[in-house]
């Protein structure tokens, strides 16, 4: 079968799409190489991915005419949805860019899908939308009528949009929410990159919120591993009274699920910032800041739905990741951080 991986030259997209390749499927990667950052660090990651098995579509989903000719000539059977435009704060700056790619081209790409009679499509959420939500952990169950950042408000419209397609029309969609991804060949603007980048620059670092914040930090294999299990796991629909309660947190009639995927052992900022200390053998300079609009204090994610689901929760201790980032950081970028 072929699978169409979007948003194969970002973080993720890369991660998946080796794994599919590397487990003897045809892939189908689609990107359409934006410069929200390095588009070099992009052309890399594609690098990575030239294989028999896998081949390159330069194309913005936006596109509607060029994603249904894709579909025609490629025929992918099931779709895993990674490209989106990233970014909390970014949001402030370009809304329009977030609308675009995160709700014309979802729905672009719901409707090839719909008319491909593609098997499962799974995509990409995101734990922003649980917005400023106290109750910890985060369980898909909790109430996210209330987003603080319209990245999070355009992510939470995509489960809405995807319940309507599987409602409508059985198409069986799966929604991921991701809790703070990092891990080798991550985006240049999320902490990692640049807390890791100043250090060993021996440049000060922002501290939001004067280090008072908490992240649940989910390595990337441990992603990749969720995503290539929730895709063989193809929702069926079920009783809207499932008597499981983790069945019920995102229960419905239709085809369709929503799935936390994080470390579950949310971590103090500034512990975090030790750990990036003792992965590169250099001390931080802080530079302690207000809080940030769109930010919130605290994420920790409820991941038994998905250990009920597909067997698996992800297990890498962060001290082990970060080590393991910091390595191909120093050996991508330069040992002076890049």
């Amino acid at each position: 079968m072929t699978i169409l991986v979007t948003g194969c030259a970002g973080f993720i997209g890369l991660h998946v799409a080796k794994r599919l390749v590397e487990r003897g499927g045809e892939v189908v990667g689609l990107d359409n190489l934006n410069p929200y950052y390095d588009v070099r660090l992009k052309e890399a990651r594609l690098r990575e991915l030239e294989r028999d098995r896998f081949r390159f579509e330069k194309l913005d989903l936006a596109d509607r005419p060029a994603l249904e000719r894709l579909f025609r000539d490629r025929r992918p059977r099931r779709v895993i949805h990674l490209a989106a435009q990233a970014g909390v704060r970014y949001s402030l700056q370009d809304p329009h860019a977030y609308v675009s790619s995160n709700l014309v081209g979802f729905v672009n790409l719901l409707e090839a899908c719909r008319h491909a009679r593609v098997e499962h499509l799974v995509y990409a959420s995101t734990s922003s939308v649980y917005g400023a939500n106290v109750s910890m952990p985060f369980r898909e169950g909790d109430p996210v009528d209330h987003p603080v950042s319209l990245y999070a408000a355009t992510k939470r419209s995509n489960e809405l949009m995807a319940h309507t397609y599987s409602h409508l029309f059985g198409l069986p969609t799966t929604g991921l929410r991701f809790f703070t991804v990092y891990g080798p060949w991550g985006r240049p603007d999320m902490s990692m990159a640049l807390f890791t980048k100043a250090i060993l620059a021996g440049e000060p670092i922002k501290v939001f919120n004067h280090g008072r914040m908490q992240r649940d930090f989910t390595y990337v294999d441990d992603v990749v591993e969720g995503v290539v299990r929730v895709l063989e796991a193809v929702p069926q629909g079920r009783p809207i009274d499932a008597p499981d309660a983790y069945a019920r947190a995102s229960a419905s009639a239709a085809p369709f699920r929503i799935y936390n995927i994080g470390n579950s052992q949310p971590v103090g900022l500034l512990e975090y910032i030790h750990l990036i200390e003792a992965a590169t053998g250099q001390k931080a300079k802080l530079d302690s800041q207000p809080m940030q609009p769109g930010d919130v204090l605290a994420t920790a994610a409820d991941t038994r739905a998905l250990e009920a689901a597909v067997g698996f929760r992800p297990r890498t201790p962060l001290n082990e990741g970060i080590r393991r980032y910091v390595a191909w950081h120093r050996a991508y970028y330069g040992t002076a951080g890049g």
